[in-house]
């Protein structure tokens, strides 16, 4: 039977400093560029627990027969210098899509034959595009869906990459680039959603000596050797987005303390837009939300910053007026279909909402307590539990799906009940 766990509705507004785990996606490209690079590096996860997909990455890479030692908080990588050890083997991404995609590339780079799969959703995701590139690259991929038997080494060149549904496949593509005997060249078609990953990756690149030279639609990397480092990752800026928006939603103030404006990653863009719908935002150092006593609506393209999406959404259920969120129907082949799931379980909620093919227009209604269905996608359940801090009665279907990337997220949301 699918457990349900009850939001605990604070007394009053929330006043709370809290922590957040490290970043997946920065963890799970420097953990790749780690074993990548020619010497040892020291990756820093931090006290949280990072969640499930940073643990598929690094028992990914040991599959690959790369040698990672547990140091307390932080894995000790010895790199291979573009090297891929293990010359055949079969990888589970589970439902993790850095694996998938970033996997796919890596496997490229090494002997095989080897087997990338996936959960039942993962097979359902794209890959198309990435396996089609890195046949024209020279790896030999049997199949566009998971599960796939791919073979190398992949020698490089000039290619076309669709950008419109995934930015892991330009970013999987880019982290193999220098290791590519004649480097590449990158043509992006269409409009990239979740854009910014794209220059965390170039960034992380740049860090460890790879110059990644980029000039409108077409970025160009020749080949080179990763360097070796020592880096600790920063807090998750969409893990802290809840956090910020249970600020937004009650009136009250939460202090993020390890994700400042500093950061590389692009959904900390999130406080712009709550913002725009009232927040006082600091940016000093830390993060820090203060919640108005009303909040605005908001009509925003997301399309760089989806994974907010299912956060700002719950937001504009409180807001007065009516708000549009657009530039999502990439979402809809995540882990679940977002754009379908956020419309429902609003309106489970008591929401009027309009579900469009790119996004959603929410229309407030007073909201009630219900079960809310989270089809197994951890952003689901975490935006959704928000609500809960209003509303008297929300509870969580399989909670436990949070476990993805933040398996401490309830535990520390009841923290905020504490601290009012």
């Amino acid at each position: 039977m699918e457990s349900v766990l009850a939001v605990e509705r604070p007394a009053r507004p929330p006043r709370a400093n809290v922590r957040v785990p490290a970043s997946k996606s920065v963890a799970n490209r420097e953990l790749v560029l780690s074993a990548l690079a020619a010497g040892t590096s020291r990756v820093g996860l931090g006290a949280l627990d990072p969640g499930e997909d940073v643990r598929r990455m690094i028992a990914a890479l040991r599959t690959l027969e790369f040698a990672l030692e547990d140091a307390g908080d932080a894995l000790v990588i010895r790199g291979e210098d573009g090297a891929v050890p293990a010359q055949h083997g079969r990888i589970d991404a589970g439902d993790a899509g850095t694996v998938a995609r970033f996997g796919a590339a890596l496997l490229a780079l090494g002997d095989g034959p080897y087997v990338l799969d996936g959960s039942r959703r993962m097979r359902e995701r794209p890959m198309a595009p990435l396996a089609r590139a890195l046949r024209a690259l020279g790896a030999a991929v049997d199949g566009d869906a998971l599960p796939l038997t791919i073979s190398g080494p992949a020698s490089g060149g000039e290619i076309d990459l669709a950008v419109d549904v995934s930015s892991q496949f330009a970013s999987a593509l880019l982290v193999a680039a220098p290791l590519f005997e004649e480097g590449l060249v990158l043509r992006l078609i269409g409009v990239a959603v979740s854009a910014p990953f794209i220059d965390l990756t170039i960034a992380r690149m740049r860090e460890r000596g790879i110059e990644a030279k980029r000039s409108a639609a077409e970025i160009a990397v020749v080949p080179g050797s990763y360097r070796s480092r020592d880096v600790e990752i920063e807090g998750d800026a969409t893990a802290a987005s809840y956090f910020l928006a249970a600020a937004a939603i009650t009136g009250g103030e939460v202090r993020v303390e390890n994700v400042d404006a500093a950061t590389e990653q692009g959904d900390l863009a999130v406080v712009e837009h709550l913002r725009a719908m009232g927040c006082a935002v600091e940016t000093h150092g830390a993060l820090t939300v203060r919640g108005p006593e009303r909040l605005a609506a908001l009509d925003a393209d997301l399309s760089d910053i989806s994974d907010t999406f299912p956060t700002l959404a719950v937001c504009c259920a409180f807001a007065d007026g009516d708000s549009r969120l657009t530039g999502l129907a990439h979402t809809r082949v995540q882990e679940s279909d977002r754009i379908h799931a956020v419309a429902t379980e609003l309106r489970r909620l008591g929401a009027d909402v309009d579900e469009m093919p790119d996004g959603v227009r929410i229309r407030p209604r007073p909201l009630h307590g219900a079960v809310v269905r989270t089809y197994r996608d951890h952003r689901i359940a975490m935006a959704f539990a928000l609500a809960g801090l209003r509303v008297e009665g929300v509870a969580i279907a399989d909670p436990e799906c949070v476990g993805k990337t933040f398996p401490d997220y309830f535990a520390l949301l009841s923290s905020l009940a504490r601290s009012s």
